[in-house]
């Protein structure tokens, strides 16, 4: 009887240390996958940020129309991480505002690299769309993963605190998004 009983409270406590075990490894998972759609977010908006100075430098665009997208694109480049979200939506709002011109397509289409310009544009906006829902997506997976009471309880993703969403305004042009 007495062995009976210290099997199954060996085997409920195996199974718990087992369970216990999956679920911080579940989380080291999910933060791994969050460091890495953050890195791939990062990359895309440092890709847009290089296409809109190439096209603010490619001579295409008016003088005063340049000079607005590289300043946006500037910005974008160089901002800290606490400004970063806004100057990336402000990257993308002077980016409508210069491809929705009327005739925008067919003057960069006339030039000798345009077309290519325009499909690596396009390229890296719907990168960045898709890697921003990417990233929020595994942001909000991990959220609730911390959130879970025996991860709370045992401290399994240690002190690290919840990751935040990134919020950007990063609507394509509708020049772009006919493609």
């Amino acid at each position: 009887m007495t062995t009976t009983l210290i099997l199954v409270v060996g085997a409920i406590v195996l199974l718990t240390a087992v369970y216990i075990s999956w679920r911080a490894g579940r989380l080291d998972r999910l933060h791994i996958r969050l460091e890495l759609a953050r890195e791939s977010l990062d990359a895309a908006l440092v890709r847009r940020t290089a296409v809109c100075l190439e096209l603010a430098a490619s001579r295409v665009l008016d003088p005063a129309t340049s000079l607005v997208l590289a300043a946006a694109a500037h910005e974008a480049r160089t901002a800290g991480p606490e400004e970063r979200e806004h100057a990336e939506s402000d990257l993308s709002r002077t980016l409508r505002a210069v491809v929705d011109q009327e005739r925008f397509r067919d003057r960069v289409a006339a030039t000798p690299a345009g077309t290519d310009l325009l499909e690596e544009l396009g390229a890296a906006v719907a990168k960045v769309l898709y890697s921003r829902r990417f990233y929020n997506n595994a942001v909000g997976v991990t959220r609730a993963a911390q959130r879970r009471r025996l991860a709370r309880t045992l401290r399994l993703a240690g002190h690290t605190e919840y990751p935040d969403f990134f919020e950007i305004d990063d609507t394509p042009p509708q020049a772009l998004a006919a493609e």
